[in-house]
């Protein structure tokens, strides 16, 4: 993620989220107090950047020429998570931090509970109809 001149990098399985506000009122409208949200198992928020995912380590080849150094890339398991989701996760394993005067919170793709996904709508319509 960038903001300004600075580049916010996410690294292995971790997601940056934007939280969202909890709500300050209940479905009756009687006035929360700020704790009472701090209580609460899960958190919700927006998912704005994310690490690669999890490291793979090197495939086992017998290699006839065991001099040459290696060439290959790294290898990561993808993550299920993209950015623009919504995520529900475990507020306790959430980190807080502050980056360019917004707080963000660093999870684990291990505490995400359950992801909305906003369907995709197509740039241009098909063809055939």
């Amino acid at each position: 993620m960038r903001k300004g001149k600075k580049e916010l990098l996410v690294v292995g399985d971790r997601v940056l989220v934007e939280p969202e506000d909890g709500e300050d009122r209940t479905e009756v409208g009687l006035l929360l107090p700020p704790g009472a949200m701090e209580k609460e198992a899960v958190q919700t928020g927006r998912v704005v950047a994310m690490g690669p995912g999890t490291p793979l380590p090197p495939p086992n080849e017998s290699d006839p020429e065991p001099w040459r150094s290696p060439s290959q890339q790294a290898r990561y398991l993808p993550m299920q998570v993209g950015i623009g989701d919504f995520a529900v996760f475990f507020r306790k394993a959430a980190i807080e931090i502050s980056f360019e005067g917004g707080k963000y919170l660093v999870v684990p793709q291990s505490a995400i509970l359950v992801l909305v996904r906003e369907p995709q709508v197509p740039d241009t319509l098909p063809d055939e109809i």
